[in-house]
Parts: C-alpha cells; structure tokens; sequence
C-alpha cells in the first residue's frame, strides 16, 4: 500500500478552525496521532504559523515544534523563572514564509550586510550561508565534524581543536586567580 500524499494527509485529518485576532487558526488531526496547527492572516490570507505535536512516550501531547513562524517562548511560572536559559542575545533561526516566497530569518546577528555571503548549492539543493567572521584562522577538519537528530532537533557538533582548547584552559587558570566578592576565605568577618 502507497503512503498517502501530503494532499490526502489534509484531507483525511480532522479539521477544526476559527477564526480570532485577525487570524484564522486551523487545527489537524491526523491518523497517526500527529497535530499540526496554522495560522493565516485573515487578511492577506498568508501562513503566519505553523507548529506540529505528537504523543510523548506515556501517550500524552507532546511539546509543540514551530516549523514556520516565530518560536513559541514559554510563559515563566514562579519556580521556571530560576531556571538557567538560553541567552536572549543567541541567534534565532525560523522559517517565516510570504504568499509567493519560503523565507527563513536568523534574529541577533549584529554584523553588517557586507559580513555574510548567501549561496545555492545546486548539487545539493540547498542555501548555504557564510560569513567573513573568523573566529580563529585554524584549518576545518571533517573528522571534527559530527551530527545526530533527537527529539525534532538537529544536533551539529564540531570538536574544538587543541589550541582552543588550551587557550580556554589558560583562561579559567586566569579567572581561578582572581578572588571573588562573597570569598568566604577573604579576610573580612562578618559579626
């Protein structure tokens, strides 16, 4: 038996929508369990955004993925807010398409224009995007390279080359050295 297209996929799911806050909002439900969820413009009639959820492992709804529109950020409850997490300042990628047109954004990169290099890789049909920021002038080394794909994420790792390594090394030597405020070996007391 053929695996459905992507047509008889929509069709086949259970579709609910409204509409609200200039948006008509669609919900899937597809036969494997899996949920996609849009939102058009009601306007213009373009997709703002695109997210999917299946079943976790214990059968209840997993976390929504974003593949189109900006990332969803979390409400921070009382106990969330002291979590440790990602810095506002890293770079942010999404998909973010137009009528005519698949877009793909990277907030927070502050370089100028003349930085970046945007290409098509025709061979391997995709783009490819690359800066004139070096960070060191070290050579590449494929076997450094690694990738694994785990929980709806790509995961791409590149070993630091020794010299990265020792340079960071020397560092927290550096920053070992230097006392901090609340030092409780310093020589003040508290009565």
């Amino acid at each position: 038996m053929a695996v459905p297209g992507w047509r008889e996929r929509l069709r086949a799911a259970r579709k609910t929508a409204l509409v609200q806050d200039g948006k008509r909002k669609v919900h899937y439900l597809f036969e494997d369990g899996k949920e996609m969820a849009e939102e058009y413009d009601v306007k213009s009639g373009q997709l703002v955004s695109r997210k999917w959820r299946e079943k976790n492992t214990l059968g209840g709804s997993g976390k929504w993925q974003v593949e189109v529109g900006e990332p969803t950020s979390p409400l921070l409850g009382a106990l969330e807010s002291e979590l440790i997490k990602e810095s506002s300042s890293n770079p942010v990628f999404m998909r973010k398409d137009t009528l005519s047109s698949f877009q793909w954004r990277i907030r927070n990169l502050p370089y100028p224009k003349e930085v970046y290099s945007v290409s098509v890789e025709k061979e391997q049909r995709c783009c490819v995007i690359r800066t004139t920021n070096k960070k060191s002038q070290l050579p590449l080394d494929t076997a450094a390279l690694s990738f694994t794909h785990a929980n709806n994420t790509l995961i791409i790792t590149y070993q630091k080359p020794k010299e990265i390594l020792a340079a960071e090394e020397q560092l927290q030597k550096e920053l070992k050295k230097i006392k901090a405020a609340n030092n409780e070996e310093g020589d003040c007391k508290t009565q």
